[in-house]
């Protein structure tokens, strides 16, 4: 298996439980993009790659469609597996794919294209799909057009070292890729609701290079998250607060249409 990126491969492994609590699940308008612009349904084929805890393929699972969930951190792939066991599971990296050529209908990459972002991987991508067959590329990005949203922002981002992210926008650069059709793109409003432990704590938690910190450097950082949120009026003292997202859909059709 093609090696996962350090911040993936450590601080996925220590925070499952956190990322499965921290981490928003997906808008309705998901389920409507999966239906209309991937055209997953009962019948269809999806391959979910970098699947992690399952938050996406849970609703992948709603479009009646048969799912393969592809994941390369062992601990991530057993909490996917303990929620959803009817799923079938792979633990393989989106360079290598165990699966024959032209087996699925849809290639889907929630919150992970940005770790494996090249070459190899499209093309991979483009053996598994059938001709016609679509990818499509999800993110929940926080919304920093709220100021606190954009301070929290800023206290994680100095950590991030090396990790590739969404919001660097390399990702980007392998498009227009070689096999497929142009990048297509819609965009919804989102939000996590719950405790600010939850929503904002825990988040920030599952962020893999803050996860992949040696413990006190990670405790710090938290510490520095709950001052923020002990300092903000619209968070302060309140039972439920809520992290405002945009969730990013993109897709493409292989075979250049």
């Amino acid at each position: 298996m093609t090696d996962v990126h350090r911040a993936a491969a450590e601080g996925y492994a220590r925070g499952a439980d956190t990322y499965a609590r921290g981490r928003p699940g997906f808008p309705p308008e998901a389920l409507d993009w999966l239906a209309n612009d991937l055209h997953l349904g009962p019948g269809k084929s999806a391959v979910e790659i970098g699947a992690g805890t399952g938050k996406f393929t849970s609703l992948l699972v709603r479009t009646g469609a048969d799912i393969v969930a592809v994941e390369p951190v062992a601990a991530m792939l057993a909490r996917l597996s303990a929620e959803l066991p009817a799923v079938r599971t792979l633990r393989a990296s989106a360079q290598d794919l165990p699966l024959a050529p032209a087996s699925a209908d849809a290639v889907i990459c929630a919150q992970s294209f940005h770790w494996f972002a090249g070459a190899e991987s499209l093309a991979e991508i483009r053996r598994v799909l059938k001709p016609g067959g679509m990818l499509g590329l999800v993110w929940n990005v926080r919304d920093r057009s709220v100021d606190w949203v954009d301070a929290l922002a800023r206290l994680v981002d100095v950590h991030e070292g090396d990790a590739p992210r969404y919001d660097d926008g390399e990702w980007r650069a392998v498009f227009p890729a070689p096999g497929f059709g142009p990048l297509r793109e819609r965009t919804a409003a989102h939000a996590h609701t719950g405790s600010a432990e939850q929503v904002i704590v825990d988040r920030v938690a599952s962020v893999s290079f803050i996860a992949a910190l040696a413990e006190d450097a990670r405790r710090g950082v938290l510490d520095e998250v709950r001052a923020l949120i002990a300092a903000t009026p619209g968070l302060a003292g309140h039972p439920a607060v809520s992290m405002p997202y945009l969730t990013k859909m993109y897709w493409c059709r292989a075979g250049g249409q």
